[in-house]
């Protein structure tokens, strides 16, 4: 049985290949961009001033921009890339091609950026033209040609020699292309590509774009950003034979030790697929089957995938005629598997079977350069990057979808994605805007279905153009089995309804953490919180500006409520059984000034090492999460507290009010009564637990603006703040309020409150002390 060779050695094999691969990859496309030929008047174009410059804007080259082989799963040596200039014009929606086109465009970066040269808002009123000239190269004569697009944003039509190419693609999300091979003429050849984009006037998947307020820096707009309209990711030619492969989807089975792996093919008729895994140029296991359906290749002894080892197999695809390979393409993918589980009594999400906490961030991709593209590569990697080096193993794509190299990054670097389906405009949508969502999501599923970061869809954010939750969730899920689904997120925001289903229920909470409670079927979740804000003089989209949910007076402020948060996750929502969180955000965006690093990726805001140490202090503690604590109801108990400080202090009542105090064999009978308490099943949930007094039969401890009584009742409100939930504590047991969930039974100077870490009040507090406050040992009662 072969076994790959150790994770180091193996990853030094397989960036080296990685990097050699893509070296002829980029090499061969500077090769063949002498085949094509730009605009005549490309000299004359210049960029405009970007509001802000990133670390890349002076590295974007003006002929040939994001030179990288765009589908790094679906590989092939041949292609010819057509960034660059491009002839422009803009005409009223309805009109047809124009005469002359008056601009120049650099592709790929959308019309209202800097980095395009045109840098002006385009309206649901404008129609976009782009034109260019190529030559097909020598060598690929016999073989079909296919132009691609990564994508284009929204409605795209292309002539090739003017005669239009197969029919008019909608999204602006998903990558699509076309066989042109008929409608080449043997030398220079013409493509003209036509865009539409209506952005939130139309039906269409917008995310977070709006074109009401211009493309410069101004006040307002609030949490929606600036348009990107037209061609947006990579456009480029490939040769492909006659019948050739067009997909290849690989779903990993670490349980049974194999990939499974589907691979499609345009243009075959009883042809059969060879897949081969190999790492380190040995191969693991092969496998043969039928064009378009299941193959399983064995993969024993699989090295997993995880954000710590973030180890991947080379693939290979070959369509055979008989013995004789007709087409070839490299991928790769990496061994893991995502579920919910039960883990001590609570739902869990699980990698690789075990439970880890997710913590992340909110990412929104966009750029003061270049808006939805990002300038370079390495930039497109770069905040990927941050997130590893603040601790983070989470990152939510938030509604929108990024290239595809941007999840060969997450797969390489080791970061767990959530991907969000783009959001239609917040109105409810009608039927055909419902059919093209639909379709556009099944496509973008599709096309990311091997990436082994990816372990979630998102389907709808906060209710924006919700509908159908609970159908959507179950077509998703079937569609995408190897995957977890979150039907809402936010459900508990903005009126968005839940569909109660899906694998997670997911909360937003400002500034938060707020607390989400698992159900019997899904794991809680925390889709956003946080949106601390700082802006930085120098570094803001529109000075004076910016805005966030909670301004912090310095960065030394900033790093102590961060920080505070994630400690609170750690001692408080995760034991309590919240599975995952999402933090507002990673970098600011345009007037959001809530980012770790500022819009222009010049400044780190935060003081990284610190926020890493808590961030890995959050998933380590997670590894060994213990079961909730079980009371014994209906017997005396006497509660004491753990502090180091005052061991010898019980919680007892006096004049109705809770607090602590020193109790031993000879306190009077009054105070060790006073100290006793009947645990008895909780009055609002049988599942947790409520405290009787021992001398005042039908009064219970109950909070009330946060102080904590003993007091008689019977409403639903009374019922409610008389109820604890047991959580883990070390020495003891942590009550939790169970109408705030992030509050907990803590003592300060010898009174009784429910307190948050980190909380604005007095008694909240963050001091090193607060875990101990509020953990209580259960002792034999005081009273006989």
């Amino acid at each position: 049985m072969h076994r790959p060779p150790p994770a180091a050695a193996a990853a030094a094999a397989l960036r080296s290949r990685t990097a050699a691969l893509l070296a002829v990859l980029v090499t061969a496309a500077a090769l063949l961009l002498a085949a094509g030929q730009a605009p005549a008047r490309a000299a004359a174009w210049t960029p405009k001033s970007p509001p802000m410059t990133t670390p890349w804007t002076g590295q974007v080259s003006v002929d040939h921009p994001l030179p990288e082989y765009p589908r790094p799963q679906l590989t092939r040596p041949d292609w010819l890339n057509l960034n660059g200039i491009w002839d422009f014009a803009v005409t009223p929606a309805g009109a047809g091609q124009p005469a002359t086109f008056g601009e120049q465009i650099r592709v790929p970066f959308v019309a209202e950026s800097a980095l395009s040269g045109i840098q002006r808002q385009i309206t649901q009123n404008d129609r976009l033209w782009y034109k260019r000239t190529f030559t097909v190269p020598a060598g690929w004569s016999g073989r079909r040609v296919l132009l691609n697009f990564g994508a284009s944003d929204w409605q795209t039509t292309v002539r090739v020699n003017g005669t239009q190419v197969g029919a008019v693609h909608s999204g602006g999300y998903d990558a699509f292309g076309y066989d042109i091979t008929p409608y080449l003429n043997g030398g220079t050849n013409t493509v003209v590509v036509s865009v539409w984009d209506p952005t939130q006037t139309g039906g269409g998947a917008v995310g977070k774009q709006r074109n009401t307020n211009g493309v410069l820096p101004h006040s307002g707009g609030g949490i929606f950003y600036t348009a990107a309209s037209g061609i947006w990711q990579t456009v480029w030619l490939e040769p492909v034979a006659a019948a050739h492969l067009s997909r290849l989807d690989l779903v990993p089975d670490p349980a049974a030790g194999t990939v499974r792996a589907t691979a499609l093919a345009d243009g075959a008729t009883g042809q059969s697929v060879r897949v081969t895994v190999s790492t380190g140029g040995t191969v693991v296991g092969t496998a043969t089957g039928q064009a378009g359906a299941p193959i399983t290749v064995p993969v024993p002894g699989a090295h997993l995938w995880t954000p710590e080892d973030p180890f991947l197999y080379d693939v290979r695809a070959d369509l055979l005629s008989g013995t004789t390979t007709v087409d070839s393409v490299g991928s790769y993918t990496g061994i893991r598997s995502i579920a919910v589980a039960t883990v001590n009594g609570v739902q869990r999400p699980v990698l690789n079977g075990k439970f880890v906490f997710q913590t992340g961030t909110l990412d929104q991709g966009y750029w003061p350069d270049g808006i939805y593209t990002a300038p370079t590569d390495d930039a497109l990697k770069s905040d990927l990057q941050a997130h590893k080096d603040l601790g983070f193993n989470l990152v939510r794509k938030h509604i929108k979808v990024e290239p595809q190299r941007w999840f060969y990054w997450a797969d390489r670097l080791g970061l767990l994605v959530w991907q969000d389906m783009p959001a239609m405009d917040t109105r409810t949508p009608d039927a055909a805007a419902r059919t093209q969502w639909e379709a556009e999501y099944h496509r973008i599923i599709d096309q990311h279905r091997s990436s082994p970061a990816l372990i979630q869809w998102v389907d709808e954010n906060e209710g924006w153009g919700q509908y159908d939750q609970a159908r959507i969730a179950a077509d998703v899920k079937a569609y995408d089995p190897s995957r977890l689904v979150d039907n809402m997120s936010g459900v508990n925001c903005c009126g968005a309804v839940d569909g109660g289903n899906g694998d997670v229920v997911d909360n937003h909470v400002y500034v938060g953490p707020g607390a989400t409670t698992p159900t019997a079927t899904r794991a809680a979740v925390l889709g956003e919180y946080g949106g601390l804000g700082l802006r930085v003089a120098g570094h803001e989209w529109y000075p004076g500006g910016g805005f966030s949910y909670e301004d912090q007076p310095s960065a030394a402020a900033l790093n102590d409520r961060l920080v505070n948060l994630l400690d609170s996750l750690r001692t408080g929502q995760m034991p309590a059984g919240l599975s995952a969180s999402v933090y507002t955000e990673i970098t600011d965006v345009e007037n959001e000034a809530n980012g770790l690093l500022s819009y222009d990726r010049q400044v780190v805001k935060v003081d990284a090492a610190r926020v890493r140490a808590a961030n890995l202090a959050l998933i380590a503690a997670s590894r060994t999460t213990p079961a909730n604590p079980t009371l014994p109801t209906g017997q005396d108990k006497s509660l004491r507290a753990t502090t180091a400080c005052c061991t010898d202090r019980y919680l007892r009542h006096y004049d109705g009010l809770a607090n602590t105090e020193h109790v031993d064999a000879a306190s009077s009978a009054l105070l060790k009564a006073d100290a006793t308490w009947k645990v008895v099943t909780g009055l609002a949930d049988p599942a947790c637990y409520s405290f009787e007094s021992r001398n005042y039969p039908g009064q219970y401890l109950r909070h009330r603006d946060s102080r904590v009584y003993r007091e008689a009742g019977s409403d639903a409100l009374f019922r409610a703040d008389a109820t604890f939930c047991a959580r883990p504590g070390t020495g003891g047991v942590r009550l939790t309020a169970y109408n705030y969930p992030d509050r907990y039974l803590r003592h300060f100077d010898s009174q009784v409150w429910i307190a948050t870490y980190g909380g604005g009040n007095p008694w909240d507090g963050n001091t090193p002390s607060f875990v101990a406050d509020t953990t209580w040992s259960v002792d034999a009662p005081w009273a006989p």
